[in-house]
């Protein structure tokens, strides 16, 4: 079954290890905050595996972690089609909306999740980055942070009434989680679009900001 949107990482944090050697001696273990976080790093499609477009320009690399994660939505159809074909079909639809519609250099948003809860490199470059956790590219997602913030989009409309599927919620909260990881950026500092400009976006997704940062966080420490 093609199904792999999440996976775990190999690798445990030094505070997995530790509380485990206390527990095998008797210790008392040590406080959460004195452990890395837990890391579960999802799988995202790369452009070059949904076969985007070359960039239309350079996508200028910011030498430094964004501050800040911004949530979106693509205002997409409300697809019942939750298949990894699908997923990277509306990634070429949004390519293509931004790059021939907008006159924009390559797609704006950094990630974009399915309603299928499959992950798509958006900006390319950006999941390179992404693993190396010292750098971003910078996407065309919400003016006037563009440089110190990470675009993550989700596939549809998500305006009264909409709810987002349980697969896309669990894949918006992994790659959250993991890019809060892998750029020390605190699950507080996830916003939506509408925080920084006039706009509607990211809909629905707004109300439940205060969900995502708790469900992101416990992602991070679980």
């Amino acid at each position: 079954m093609d199904d792999h949107r999440i996976r775990r990482r190999v690798l445990f944090g030094t505070g997995a290890m530790i509380a485990a050697a206390a527990a095998a001696f008797g210790a008392a273990p040590a406080q959460a905050d004195e452990f890395e976080s837990s890391a579960v790093e999802p799988d995202v499609d790369s452009t070059a595996e949904w076969g985007a477009r070359p960039p239309g320009g350079t996508n200028p690399v910011i030498n430094r972690s964004p501050a800040k994660l911004i949530v979106h939505h693509t205002v997409s159809a409300n697809t019942s089609d939750f298949s990894r074909a699908r997923a990277h079909a509306h990634a070429k639809w949004v390519q293509d909306l931004h790059m021939d519609g907008n006159g924009w250099r390559d797609t704006g948003y950094n990630f974009i999740v399915s309603r299928g809860g499959w992950i798509t490199e958006g900006t390319t470059g950006s999941l390179a980055a992404l693993l190396g956790g010292q750098r971003f590219i910078q996407g065309i997602h919400t003016s006037g942070q563009n440089t110190t913030a990470l675009g993550i989009s989700n596939e549809g409309s998500y305006h009264d009434g909409a709810v987002p599927p349980a697969a896309q919620w669990e894949s918006l909260v992994a790659v959250c989680a993991y890019a809060c990881e892998q750029y020390g950026i605190p699950s507080s500092e996830i916003y939506g679009h509408m925080d920084f400009n006039s706009t509607l976006c990211p809909g629905i997704f707004h109300d439940r900001l205060p969900q995502l940062r708790d469900d992101v966080e416990v992602a991070r420490y679980k």
